[in-house]
């Protein structure tokens, strides 16, 4: 059932109480909030800018029987061309601290951000996220990784708000970090800090390799379209941009959304694709792929609904 405006001005209402007006926007376009550029409006949209708001805003949105989504930087997310019928929390909150080897950062924290203040203090380790265009609160839901790393080879512990709403401390073990895989979405946990353990190194070395795979990536990756990154896991035994390709797909479009000729593992954005364009592409490759080789595709891309 779709929130009526009885309910909205009495979400409106409290958050008002709890947040200053620019961090509450109504029938705010969710494409200007994802990397893929696409998704009709969120129905309200709140900014939280301190850890207390996060909690605040949840409560309201429980009391009143709303769902709500939490949106970090918007990468590998997908939103649907009618929009989101409920609360989308922009998680804005991006502290940076460091003690030794040991960095803590709240969830919004620029992964880049990170790997370039990691450099900047001579700790090695975290290269590898500094292409990857997301925050560390998603990168650790999602096990984010590139170039044979993963967020799991350095994450300590985080802080998480839990599905009965108080604030929890978890170790890495107890996260069940897997190929972009961890149980805080089925546990309900919200992220709302990390802390990662860096090795001590040297700048000009950490900034070189760091040169090196972002160059990697501007020449495999269709870094010029909008994308919600790397569209498909990878299949066990395979590559999945192999398959897509070898399957003759490479170019193959639905409207504004196409299989990227740079590299097939990505679907990208390549005027104004809408969500349906992009689910349509997706289980069309999966298909294509499935009939000729017998392996399905896994989509790794969220959809916000």
């Amino acid at each position: 059932m779709k929130i009526g405006d009885n309910k909205v001005n009495a979400i409106l209402k409290q958050f008002r109480a709890i947040l200053k007006e620019n961090q509450i926007k109504i029938n705010e376009p969710i494409k200007n909030y994802t990397t893929f550029k696409i998704g009709g409006p969120a129905k309200v949209l709140v900014v939280a800018e301190k850890i207390d708001e996060i909690s605040k805003i949840i409560n309201v949105c429980k009391k009143e029987n709303v769902k709500y989504y939490i949106l970090g930087r918007g990468s590998n997310l997908l939103a649907k061309d009618e929009g989101y019928d409920g609360v989308l929390i922009l998680i804005n909150i991006s502290k940076i601290e460091i003690a030794n080897n040991i960095i803590t950062v709240e969830a919004g924290a620029k992964l880049s951000r990170i790997a370039q203040i990691a450099s900047e203090n001579n700790l090695s380790g975290f290269e590898f996220a500094h292409g990857i265009p997301g925050s560390i609160g998603g990168a650790v839901v999602m096990n984010a990784g590139a170039y044979g790393d993963e967020i799991k080879d350095v994450l300590l512990s985080i802080e998480a708000i839990n599905a009965q709403g108080k604030q929890v401390t978890l170790q890495s073990s107890e996260l069940n970090l897997g190929y972009r895989t961890s149980i805080i979405p089925k546990e309900g946990l919200i992220v709302l800090s990390a802390t990662i353990k860096l090795n001590p190194g040297n700048r000009e070395d950490i900034e070189k390799k760091t040169r090196e795979l972002n160059q990697q990536r501007r020449d495999k990756q269709p870094l010029n379209y909008p994308s919600a990154g790397s569209t498909f896991k990878r299949p066990e035994g395979y590559f999945a941009g192999k398959l897509i390709s070898d399957a003759g797909l490479a170019g193959l479009r639905i409207g504004d959304a196409q299989v990227s000729e740079k590299h097939c593992g990505f679907i990208v954005n390549v005027g104004s694709a809408t969500y349906q364009d992009v689910n349509s592409l997706i289980e069309k490759v999966k298909y294509e792929v499935f009939r000729q080789f017998g392996v399905m595709l896994e989509s790794e891309v969220k959809v916000i609904e």
